[in-house]
């Protein structure tokens, strides 16, 4: 009898998990199709002959594939200006055409995606570890756009997502002491397919650092910065945005401006 019951419960766990792997399925592709809607509407924005800087991460990777298959647009007008390396492989993959920011330094609009967005259109950004290129190609560029899904979205920035900081290796104890004194806890980021620290495509590390409180966003971003040692932080703060397209699954597309 013990051992019928041991079988059974082992024949429910069984079906109980196949039906959790069923509906994290649905849910990944649920979550795909919104990325694909916020990806499809900042395509709208695109206009022949532009400079086009093309930011990093999974909602982007979409834009690209949209990009690349659009009949409406003249692809060899457009020129796109990659914010990663990954992002640069994925345009040479479609065939776009690709330049660099030494030779278009003024970006006419760059689509990128957001790691969180809090209601007055902060950010943050580097969970691919390109915050650093990123913000160079959004501050270059006349008009920002942030293409995300409703799971991106939080009251407030603060307690909701480690901030990446870009450092120079020989600085990091140093930095992270800093970190500290303005609130943070850092945390070295490691790499998943080696051992050690993640290296940027800058040959940086990447200290991940937790904040609970925020008073001012782009005060934070301004210390962070002054730290000598670090090149760049998450911290995205709005005046570098013109607008975000947030694909929902009730209120379907909202576009939210400055």
């Amino acid at each position: 009898m013990s051992h019928f019951m041991s079988y059974k419960g082992y024949l429910m766990t069984r079906s109980i998990n196949k039906i959790r792997k069923r509906c994290d399925n649905m849910k990944n592709d649920e979550k795909l199709l919104l990325k694909q809607k916020s990806a499809q509407k900042a395509l709208s924005y695109v206009k022949n002959g532009m400079v086009l800087g093309i930011g990093s991460g999974s909602t982007v990777r979409e834009f690209i594939r949209l990009l690349a298959a659009s009949s409406s647009l003249d692809l060899q007008s457009i020129i796109c200006i990659p914010s990663s390396f990954d992002t640069e492989s994925l345009l040479v993959k479609a065939n776009l055409r690709l330049g660099r920011l030494n030779q278009f330094s003024k970006i006419d609009l760059t689509i990128d995606g957001a790691d969180r967005v809090d209601s007055k259109l902060n950010l943050i950004k580097g969970g691919g570890g390109a915050l650093l290129r990123e913000k160079i190609v959004a501050a270059a560029s006349k008009e920002v756009i942030i293409i995300v899904d409703e799971s991106k979205l939080v009251k407030e920035l603060a307690g909701s997502y480690p901030i990446p900081v870009e450092v120079l290796p020989l600085a990091k104890v140093f930095v992270e002491n800093a970190l500290q004194k303005l609130g943070g806890k850092p945390s070295l980021r490691l790499a998943a397919n080696k051992l050690g620290a993640t290296i940027t495509d800058n040959g940086n590390m990447l200290l991940d650092t937790e904040f609970t409180k925020i008073p001012d966003i782009a005060k934070l971003e301004e210390e962070i910065n002054n730290i000598p040692g670090v090149f760049e932080n998450g911290l995205f703060s709005n005046r570098l945005v013109t607008r975000i397209i947030i694909a929902t699954t009730t209120k379907g597309i909202i576009v939210k401006e400055k």
